[in-house]
Parts: C-alpha cells; structure tokens; sequence
C-alpha cells in the first residue's frame, strides 16, 4: 500500500516537514495493511503555511480550510460521521496564533481528532516572521531587534485545557515520531503532537535540539499524573523532553453529542411556513 502523489514536493531540502511526512505515511501504510485503518475513512485537515502543502502529497481524503481553522472543521468531519479517522496538520503560527482559540476548544471537549503540530516558531512562508512560540530575542523579517515577547508553551497550554493525550515530537528522530502518531491516532479522544520542526531557511535549530532532547519513553516518567505532567511540561533548558507527557481515556465530545441525538438532530421542529402564514 502507498498512499503517496506524484506530486512534486516544494519543500526547501532539509526541512523538518519531510520527517512528519515520512512519519505520518509509514504510520497509515502500516495500519491500512494491517486492517487497523480504512484508506477511505481517514481525512486529513491541513492549514495556512509550509505545512500546508502536506496534504497534496497524500493519496488520502483531504479539506484545506483558512488560517487557525483546521480544529472547528475537523471537529464538524467527526461530529458528522462516527466512522472517520480525522487528522489535522497545523503550523505553530497557524494554530497558536490564529487559530488560538479553536485548539483549546477542541481540546477541553475532548473532540476526537488527532492534530500534529509543525512546530518551527517561525512563519517560513512568508519569509521568516517571529510566532508565538518564538524564542525571546528571535531576531527574524518582523523583529529585527529581538522578539520582545516570551514564548508560548504549547505542551503546558493542551495539558491545562484538558486535552487527553498530549505529546511533543523531534523531526530529527523519525522512528519516535511515528511511535507518538500511532499512539495519537489510535487514542480514543483529544489527541496533539507538537513536533518541533526546524526550519533550515529561516530558523535551523537542528544542532539545538539534538543536543538536548531525551525520549520521555527511555525514563520511568508515567504520562497517567496531571500536575506531574503539567510540571514536566514546563522542564526546557539543558534538557528537553520529547514523548507522551499526558495521557487518559474519557468520554469523547462526540460521544457525549450523540447522547443526546433526540435532541441535537431530531427535535420536532415546527413548519416555518404555518408560523409565518399565523403571523399574517
């Protein structure tokens, strides 16, 4: 099974967005292979930026809304139809700036739709603007002297607003990514992968990284705690944590919305008609 295009990839050699990509598709050619996934069921969102392009590069079902959007119109997909797997492709600026708003929605319901985050802190299609999670003192086109704003933390942001797995990636580590989609895409609710993915033209924070990141997995952390999650979610420095910080099972928004399916879709609605025929 290969769900790729032919379509020509415009992303600059090196970009951190070809380890998501390679990720994601090892990931869904392995479970629609092995029967786990129906190729037609799965849906994929796509955003505003570099990232945006993933979905062309798919042979898969997939909508391209406008910037911050992808949450709302991922949530309506599986509202809409119980048989969907819906994923989300967002941008830091994309979904934390913007779209601010949606993503914790989508999260504090507890909607069951995976995002994947491609977390560069920089606007790179259009030439390298400071986002929110920019580093205090990025110097970039919008901040030549220095971001003056403290970054946003995403991992503590999805934990605090309820979300019921939240994980952070490195695109310099191919095979965990594809571990955590896994795990994103199979967990029942909620599910966000930050993936921090350096951009080589406008922000390249490989050797960074790489000299920081240690596999959440490769210690005795357990992901079940929430105020352990919370506090290991905001351990930056020296060391940076990549791996499932947060973790458990509840009732999904769209289980809870189909509870009450006499009421939401089914209610006795009178004529508009004959109101308007009394009315005059």
């Amino acid at each position: 099974m290969n769900i790729g295009t032919n379509k020509k990839i415009q992303w600059c050699p090196g970009c951190g967005n070809y380890a998501i990509y390679s990720a994601f598709k090892n990931v869904v050619e392995r479970n629609i292979e092995n029967g786990k996934l129906i190729k037609e069921n799965i849906v994929l969102v796509s955003g505003i930026g570099c990232h945006g392009y993933i979905t062309n590069y798919y042979d898969l079902n997939s909508f391209h809304p406008i910037h911050g959007r992808v949450p709302p119109l991922a949530t309506g997909m599986r509202i809409a139809n119980d048989l969907l797997t819906v994923v989300g492709f967002a941008g830091d600026g994309d979904v934390y700036a913007e779209g601010m708003n949606h993503i914790i929605q989508a999260a504090r319901r507890n909607t069951d739709i995976t995002m994947i985050v491609h977390d560069n802190s920089v606007y790179g299609l259009t030439t390298g603007q400071f986002t929110p999670t920019s580093p205090k003192g990025f110097k970039g086109r919008s901040t030549p002297f220095g971001n003056p704003e403290r970054p946003l933390n995403p991992i503590t942001l999805m934990i605090v607003s309820r979300g019921t797995f939240v994980a952070r990636g490195f695109s310099g580590d191919v095979k965990h990514l594809e571990y955590l989609f896994e795990r994103a895409i199979f967990h029942r609710g909620f599910s966000i992968v930050d993936v921090i993915q350096p951009c080589v033209t406008f922000n390249n924070t490989y050797e960074f990284f790489r000299k920081r990141v240690y596999r959440l997995e490769d210690t005795d952390y357990k992901p079940n705690d929430f105020e352990k999650a919370v506090e290991k979610s905001l351990e930056w420095g020296d060391k940076i944590p990549i791996g499932v910080f947060y973790e458990e099972e509840t009732d999904t928004y769209e289980k809870l919305v189909r509870g009450h399916e006499n009421f939401f879709f089914n209610r006795d609605v009178p004529d508009i008609t004959e109101i308007l025929t009394e009315k005059s």
